[in-house]
Order: structure tokens, then sequence, then C-alpha cells
């Protein structure tokens, strides 16, 4: 085994299945970010989502996707020309991966793209134990979906954030309040009928507990672009704090918690949750 991808198994301390299978997924999300590193996609494009979270801020739950946003609208932008640095990059560390990138509609701004590969000759490359991989079916394909938004809403910032290993290299991301109002934006406004999209509830935590502050104006921007903010008015506080405890009165809790707990490492954490407990903490978000 590659002795970078050593060290970076080492700090997940894997047990089970599910945390090699997490583990692999966030190495492989690792080294795609750093082999776009290196086709210059960042001076296009920021990251953003969970996984910017967690792989950039330190979020205590896995991410399964790779979301990414242009710095300005582009109706030409080709995803394309940066799949051959991703995937020379996951191959020098010994992953066979296969990119299968998806025709983009006419009516979504979306570019969108799968990492797949094959579980099994993964879990072997990175040396997994034998009682661990007998227990993956072979013909079992790990999948990361990679997206990005071509025509992003305006009013955002950005900043370069470092990643240190496989080797270091430089990430252009959101800035936090930016990224607060996008994870806003998902939970306020997310179209998943009856289900629930748990991982929203708990950054909402994380972001309460460590980067509390929020662009309201990008948020509302965002919501302008979505077509679920359609009067004139400006968001203000008033309306911001109306918002946000609608969603919480409609919040099935019970789903929520059920949704996030294959993502986090301490289940224990999301006992406290309730109607009551999300009121109590919005009221430290910081609006700027």
């Amino acid at each position: 085994m590659n002795e970078a991808i050593a060290i970076m198994i080492e700090r997940y301390q894997c047990r089970s299945l599910e945390d090699y299978l997490q583990a692999l997924r966030e190495i492989i999300q690792e080294i795609a970010l750093l082999g776009l590193w290196r086709g210059k996609f960042f001076d296009k494009a920021a990251f953003y989502g969970g996984s910017a979270l967690r792989i950039l801020y330190g979020l205590d739950r896995f991410s399964e996707d790779l979301d990414f946003s242009l710095l300005a609208p582009m109706k030409d932008f080709d995803l394309s020309k940066y799949i051959a640095p991703l995937t020379k990059e996951l191959e020098a560390f010994g992953f066979d991966v296969r990119v299968e990138q998806h025709a983009k509609s006419q009516k979504s701004a979306v570019e969108s793209a799968f990492l797949k590969a094959d579980t099994f000759d993964q879990l072997l490359i990175i040396e997994a134990a034998e009682d661990i991989i007998k227990q993956v079916h072979r013909g079992h394909t790990l999948k990361i979906k990679l997206e990005i938004d071509t025509d992003p809403p305006p009013g955002f910032e950005t900043q370069t954030r470092y990643v240190l290993q496989p080797i270091p290299f430089a990430v252009r991301t959101y800035a936090l309040p930016d990224l607060f109002a996008g994870k806003m934006h998902a939970l306020l406004c997310r179209k998943w009928k009856r289900r629930v999209k748990g991982r929203d509830w708990y950054d909402l935590v994380w972001y309460v507990a460590n980067f509390p502050k929020l662009h309201l104006t990008h948020l509302e921007q965002r919501m302008r672009q979505s077509g679920d903010w359609k009067t004139g008015k400006l968001m203000d506080q008033e309306i911001f704090t109306t918002l946000i405890m609608g969603a919480i009165d409609k919040l099935n809790v019970d789903q929520a918690r059920k949704e996030v707990e294959p993502f986090v490492k301490n289940p224990d954490s999301l006992i406290i949750w309730s109607q009551e407990f999300f009121k109590e903490i919005v009221v430290k978000i910081q609006l700027a």
C-alpha cells in the first residue's frame, strides 16, 4: 500500500466494514480534490457543501458527495477537461476509479458525474482485514457523486484552505458565512416531499456551535434563484426567524435523527434533538 494512503487510513481507526467504507470514500474524495487542484479546477470553481465542511473544517460527520460552484455563471463550462487529472491522481495512488459524466439537461445548471470503483478491489488496495473484505459482495460499487453549479447566485466570497494529505495542496472554498447560507437554503427549501434530511439539521447544530455567522443576503439570493423567495422585500432578521421557526415546527425529529445516524460516530449526540432544542439554538445564529 502507498505510504501516504497508509498514514491516511490510520487516522480512522477502522474496526468495522462501515468504518472502512467511510474511510475509503473520504480518501478517494481527498485524492480527487488533489487531482482537481492539479488540473487548475479551483481557478474557476469553489468547494462547498457537507464534504467541504468535513474535509476543510472538521465537521464530525461523513459526507457522500463532492459539491462545487463556479465562481461566476458560465454556460459553456466543460467538466470533461478536468476528468483526466482527477483520474490520473487516483491511479497514481493505486486506486482504480472510473468517471461517468452525465449529460446536462437544458433546464439544469448543474453538471454532474459519478466516481465509481469496485469496493472489493479498493479494500484490497488499502489492505483491509480479510474478515472485513469477506463481508463485501463481488461487484459491489462504491459511488461518489460530483456536482458543479454552473449558474451560482451572486453575493458570496471565497477563501483558500489547505489539505495536508496525501500531500499538501490548496482548495478554494466558500467563506463560512456563505457556506452556512447554502446549508440554510437546503434546510429551508430542499424538495424532499415527506422525507427529512437529518444531515442538514446536524450541520445546523455544528454551525451554531462553531461558526454561527450567516450571510443573510446570500441566503436571500439563493432563495430568489430557486423560486422560494419571490417578493421584492429584502430578507431581514424577523423574516428569517419566521422561516426557520416554521421549518422547525414542521420537522419530524425522529425521521431526521434516523436519517443522519449512519453518518455520525456518536449517535448519542442526537438524543437531545427535539423541536424545543432546535428553537433554542437557532436564536444564537448571527446574521451578517
